[in-house]
C-alpha cells in the first residue's frame, strides 16, 4: 500500500526518487474506495488446486477482493467434478455484460498444441477480446501467457527441446517497474512447460516490454505497455509440492523426464524440497493487484475498459534506445557462468519511468511542477 505523507514534505522526492510509492494528499482526500471485483480463468485441470493457489495469493493483500470463477464450457473437464463446477464457475455467456477491475487467466498442459487446436481455443479468444473493454487489467499466467501475448500481439511461441522444469534465478530488467517493487536483484521461479516465447521478439514489439529474464528458463515476465496485459511465463503460484508431483506423475507416465532443476536439495529427488520463490510470488500477485489494478481501476465500474484521455496518444510514446545483443543460451546440463553478477543485454536504464503506470496517476503533465504547492504556505 502506499506512504501517505505531506505533498510539500521534503522526503516525499527522495522517497519517489527510491520507487517508493508516495500518494499526495489531494489524491487521497479524493480516492474512493469500494471492494475490489476480480475474474479468475481457471484452465488448469486440477481446477482446485490451481484456484486455491491463486486465491491464496490474492488473499493475503490489505485488499479487500470479490472472485469470480469462470470455466470455458467449449471444453469437458475430466479432474473435477461437475457438482463443484456448477456450484462456483459461471460461464462466458453468464458474465458477458459485466465489468471486472483484474482478471486472471492460468496456464493450462496443451502447449505442444498449435493455438489453433485447442479445443477451447475460439471460446479463448472471445474471453480475451472482451476483455480489452470490460476488463481494467489481466494478468496471464503461463501457456495463458503464451496464448494472450499471441491473441493479442502476434508474438508466436516457440517448441523447446526439452523441458524447461525447475526452480531457476531470474534477473530484474527494469527495476523501476512497480509490477517488480521489491523484488531482489536475483530471484526464484518455478517453470514447467515445453515452449516458450523469445526473449528478442517481444523486444522488437513496440507495444510491449520485457520486465524479467531468466539465463536458463528464457523470459519470465513482460507486459503491454499501457498495462492493460501483463504477461508470466513461470508458476509463482505454485505451492512447494507441486513439481514434485508433476515429476512424479510424469515418470509414472513413462516419460523421460529429469528431475526439476535447483528444486530438490543436491539435486536428489528423495529429498525433501523447499519453496525459494514463495515470497517474490506474493509480491508479484500483491504488486499487480495494488498498482496496476486497486490504483488505476475507475471507482464507476461502468468506466473499466474506457481508455483514459492521457492514454490517447499512448502509440506515440517515444521509447528509450538501447542495445540489443543476441542471446547465447546455455546448453542443458552446461556449468553456469563464473560471473557472480550478469548484465542483461535487455537491460532499462535504471530510473527510467514506468510508461504504463504513471499515465494513470494522477500526476500533473512534466510542463507543470511534479508536486503540488504546500497548501499552508
Amino acid at each position: 500500500m502506499p506512504i501517505r505523507i505531506p505533498d510539500a514534505l521534503p522526503a516525499t522526492e527522495t522517497l519517489e526518487n527510491e520507487n517508493i510509492f508516495v500518494m499526495t494528499e489531494n489524491r487521497a482526500m479524493h480516492q474512493d474506495i469500494r471492494t475490489l471485483r476480480l475474474l479468475l480463468l481457471n484452465l488448469m485441470p486440477t481446477k482446485i488446486v490451481t484456484e486455491t493457489q491463486i486465491l491464496r495469493k490474492l488473499s493475503n493483500t490489505p485488499l479487500q477482493v470479490e472472485v469470480e470463477l469462470l470455466q470455458t464450457v467449449s471444453h469437458d473437464a475430466k479432474n473435477v467434478s461437475v457438482e463443484h463446477l456448477a456450484a462456483f464457475y459461471r460461464s462466458f455467456d453468464q458474465i458477458k455484460d459485466e465489468r471486472f477491475d483484474g482478471m486472471i487467466i492460468t496456464g493450462a498442459p496443451v502447449e505442444l498444441l498449435d493455438f489453433e487446436d485447442v479445443d477451447y481455443w475460439e471460446e479463448l479468444c472471445e474471453i480475451m477480446e472482451w476483455s480489452k473493454t470490460n476488463v481494467h487489467s489481466t494478468l496471464h499466467i503461463c501457456w495463458g501467457a503464451q496464448a494472450a501475448i499471441y491473441y493479442h500481439y502476434g508474438v508466436n511461441k516457440h517448441a523447446l527441446d526439452a523441458k524447461c522444469f525447475g526452480v531457476f534465478p531470474h534477473q530484474v530488467l527494469k527495476t523501476s517497474s512497480p509490477l517488480l517493487r521489491g523484488f531482489d536483484d536475483v530471484f526464484f521461479a518455478p517453470h514447467s512447460r515445453y515452449t516458450e516465447v523469445d526473449a528478442q521478439d517481444i523486444e522488437d514489439h513496440d507495444a510491449l516490454e520485457l520486465l524479467a529474464v531468466s539465463d536458463e528458463a528464457g523470459v519470465y515476465a513482460a507486459k503491454s505497455r499501457d498495462s492493460r496485459h501483463f504477461f508470466v511465463f513461470g508458476h509463482p503460484e505454485y505451492d512447494t509440492e507441486t513439481l514434485r508431483l508433476e515429476y512424479e506423475r510424469d515418470l509414472a507416465r513413462g516419460l523421460d523426464i529429469a528431475p526439476p532443476a535447483h528444486y530438490f536439495p543436491n539435486d536428489d529427488p528423495t529429498q525433501q524440497p523447499n519453496s525459494t520463490w514463495r515470497s517474490h510470488a506474493q509480491l508479484l500477485y500483491t504488486n499487480w493487484l495494488n498498482y496496476y489494478v486497486y490504483q488505476t481501476t475507475p471507482y464507476d465500474l461502468n468506466q473499466v475498459g474506457e481508455v483514459p484521455q492521457s492514454h490517447e496518444d499512448q502509440s506515440e510514446h517515444k521509447r528509450a534506445s538501447y542495445t540489443v545483443v543476441p542471446t547465447t543460451k546455455r546448453a542443458p546440463g552446461a556449468a553456469p557462468s563464473p560471473a557472480t553478477k550478469r548484465t542483461s543485454e535487455f537491460i532499462r536504464p535504471e530510473k527510467e519511468d514506468d510508461d504504463g503506470y504513471d499515465p494513470f496517476s494522477d500526476r500533473p503533465p512534466l510542463a507543470e511542477p511534479l508536486f503540488e504547492r504546500d497548501p499552508w504556505a
